[in-house]
């Protein structure tokens, strides 16, 4: 019975403390809401690297981000 008790005990614990890591700070940045977007290098679905600034003056861009999706691509 005591080491039921004390294995909840650790196992609380753990789930405290892993609830209690404090939360990354984001990373700062001077860009404010209009301002252009640097050009930067992505890779698409199949492998291949486009850059932001081909795309100027030519099309529309959307960028999505799909946080934890673990999708894959």
């Amino acid at each position: 019975m005591k080491k039921i008790i004390f294995i909840s005990f650790f196992v609380l614990a753990l789930a405290v403390s892993a609830f209690a890591q404090a939360a990354p700070k984001p990373p700062s940045t001077h860009l404010k809401v209009g301002d252009v977007a640097p050009d930067l290098t992505l890779p698409d679905t199949e492998g291949n690297t486009f850059k932001l600034s081909d795309f100027k003056g030519k099309k529309s861009v959307v960028l999505a981000f799909y946080v934890l999706a673990f999708t894959g691509g």
